[in-house]
């Protein structure tokens, strides 16, 4: 009797968290009319859709949603509001900027309901495609007579043509009912209509609102109500698949995982042009990160998976489509293939990426369809990366560029590659003459990953764990510095340890790498107050250092999300879970607006928790999202 209250409680308690509407406004959509390339705002997309909105901060944009904010290979936003309402009774405008006004963001939902001169009015937009949203207006009458109102809905932008009951400027459109009547100009539109409700009775309109960049389409027709439901269910079916299995979290815990799922979701770019599957880019505000790129692709996966597999698997796919014949993977891609960057690649964390896919779904025909890309891959950096032969693998580029080598590490400006040079390898293949420790970690991590994954795929290989025992011994001994207690790179054909402290040296907990006297010493350093265990703690460089400058050093400082996450799971593996708890509390309660309604950033000030560099960071989003699940 009593496992089956428990149960029942369980499943309430479940039912309860998955619940949207439990979570308005996790993220601060208001924003002040946004105009041309300015994207600083928090914007709300959804369905993989290439535009997005926010919500209006002034009472005198009340009726209108801002933007659209169209995100193709880069950012710009359409209009201030291209889609706003005014009514008119008697010929007298309506202020709605008068109106008693709730405006409020809910996952997968904005929603504005005013009540002004006895009209209710109620406006929702959701997505219901990678390409179209829906508008939705639902006008009452709350007196006992009869009314007639005009319902205007206008705009302006540049380039506008009109016909047909649409709008249409720079591939984006905006369908009314058929019917409606228009008035366009190159700059601005309106579309009016007259309209009589009965004492008590209401008038519903849906338009659809639809961005086809570099595509032309005509948009369908939809159900509004039966589109909302659907939009209900499937977003309380991602809150569902998170909090499902998740240890008992704070409320505000509980509104931080929220608002990582829709940064994600904000992030999620639908297959379009040259990238042939949906991917997840790292920022909407900044310009640099329209597109997809591979190391962030790989984290961003293990974050959604928690929620929404079918995303995390298309978002490894989109990066292995380009996959070269010699196994790279590119650094980056675009919807303009042209632009995609081939002169570097990322660290090799993508077999760890399948198989946390694998781990959450159990999807075996996803494993087999990956496993030959990874091996290709992983055997390319012995291939292209390993200058003298031994084993051991060097960050490099294909052009020979010092520049695009430190790209290749993740790490662009990090201290310890200050002194390092370009080898040549061969045609198009160079490596750094230093040798990194977290790279090596990575590849003796990847080489279990596909030893797994091929046993999931059926193949009994085993030449894997036997390549993984000799990389670990060589790691353990060519990178640990046992005076220091530390991990380090090492240069080629040269004594001694790149003797830097960045979190470099904790891969190898987070690989499983280190022997317990090795994850002992490094344990001292990162709870160490003078070195990483700050005021948000293990930053990408130690505080004791002379080059540490967090605000003006990208790498040379800043806590980062993915470093910090490696560095807490490596303790737990090595049984310091009361350390690695007490690094994540630290985190989630002083960097800057973790557990409020602002937005998760590319990275954080290690002294003074401020938020740095991007905002709406997506692997941030991920890896705080696999915090959360494994407190």
């Amino acid at each position: 009797m009593k496992i089956r209250i428990w149960i029942i409680l369980l499943f309430t308690v479940q039912t309860a968290l998955a619940q949207r509407g439990s979570y308005a406004d996790v993220l601060d959509l208001r924003t002040l009319p946004p105009v041309g390339i300015s994207i600083e705002n928090n914007v709300f997309s959804d369905f993989g859709a290439w535009h997005g909105y926010a919500l209006p901060a002034r009472r005198e944009d009340n009726g209108a949603f801002m933007g659209p904010l169209l995100m193709d290979m880069s950012g710009k936003w359409l209009s201030a509001s291209f889609s706003r309402l005014s009514l008119s009774e008697s010929n007298e405008v309506l202020n709605l900027g008068e109106a008693a006004a709730n405006v409020v963001y809910y996952p997968g939902l904005l929603q504005q309901r005013l009540r002004i001169n006895d009209f209710a009015v109620d406006q929702q937009l959701i997505f219901v495609s990678g390409r179209e949203a829906l508008l939705h207006t639902k006008i009452w009458n709350a007196t006992s007579r009869a009314r007639k109102v005009r319902v205007q809905y206008s705009g302006e932008a540049r380039g506008i043509s009109g016909g047909n009951s649409a709008i249409t400027v720079q591939g984006f459109v905006i369908r009314f009912p058929e019917g409606t009547a228009l008035q366009a100009d190159s700059t601005q539109y309106s579309a009016a209509w007259e309209v009589t409700l009965p004492p008590g009775g209401s008038y519903e309109q849906t338009q659809v609102q639809a961005y086809y960049p570099g595509e032309t389409e005509a948009p369908r027709d939809y159900d509004f109500a039966e589109e909302l439901r659907k939009n209900e269910k499937r977003w309380n079916t991602y809150l569902a698949r998170f909090f499902a299995g998740t240890k008992q979290l704070a409320p505000a815990e509980k509104r931080l995982a929220v608002k990582c799922i829709v940064t994600l979701m904000s992030n999620w770019r639908s297959a379009s042009k040259d990238i042939l599957h949906d991917g997840v880019f790292p920022s909407v505000n900044y310009q640099g990160f329209y597109g997809v790129w591979s190391w962030d692709s790989w984290k961003q996966a293990a974050g959604i998976v928690t929620f929404f597999p079918a995303l995390a698997k298309d978002n490894i796919r989109c990066m292995f489509d380009y996959q070269n014949e010699a196994g790279m993977v590119a650094d980056c891609i675009y919807a303009d293939k042209q632009e995609n960057n081939w002169r570097d690649t990322k660290p090799p964390l993508a077999a760890w990426a399948v198989w946390e896919v694998y781990r959450h779904t159990g999807d075996t025909a996803f494993v087999k369809e990956m496993l030959p890309k990874l091996v290709r891959y992983h055997h390319w950096w012995y291939q292209q990366r390993d200058h003298d032969q031994n084993g051991l693998c060097e960050y490099g580029a294909t052009d020979g560029t010092r520049i695009a080598a430190a790209w290749e590490s993740g790490m662009d400006n990090a201290v310890r590659f200050d002194s390092a040079v370009m080898l040549r390898n061969g045609d198009s293949a160079w490596s750094l003459n230093q040798e990194s420790v977290d790279l090596n970690a990575y590849l003796y991590a990847e080489k279990l990953y596909l030893a797994k994954l091929a046993r999931v795929a059926g193949d009994a290989n085993t030449s894997y764990v036997a390549d993984a025992d000799r990389l670990r011994t060589r790691i353990r001994e060519r990178f640990y510095n046992g005076r220091a207690g530390y991990f380090y790179d090492r240069m080629l054909q040269a004594p001694g340890h790149v003797e830097i402290n960045g979190p470099e040296g904790w891969i190898p907990l987070w690989a499983g790498v280190a022997t317990a006297a090795q994850a002992a010493a490094v344990k001292q350093k990162m709870q160490d107050t003078t070195e990483f265990n700050t005021y948000v703690p293990l930053p990408t460089l130690s505080a004791a250092h002379k080059a540490f400058a967090p605000l003006k050093g990208y790498w040379r400082g800043p806590v980062w999300l993915d470093q910090f996450a490696f560095g807490t799971e490596g303790l737990r593996r090595y049984g310091y879970r009361q350390l690695a708890t007490a690094l994540e509390n630290k985190l989630l309660h002083h960097a800057e607006g973790l557990l409020a309604a602002t937005p998760v950033h590319e990275n954080y000030h290690p002294l003074t928790g401020k938020g740095l560099n991007a905002k709406n960071f997506s692997w941030s989003a991920a890896h705080l999202l696999m915090i959360l699940k494994n407190k």
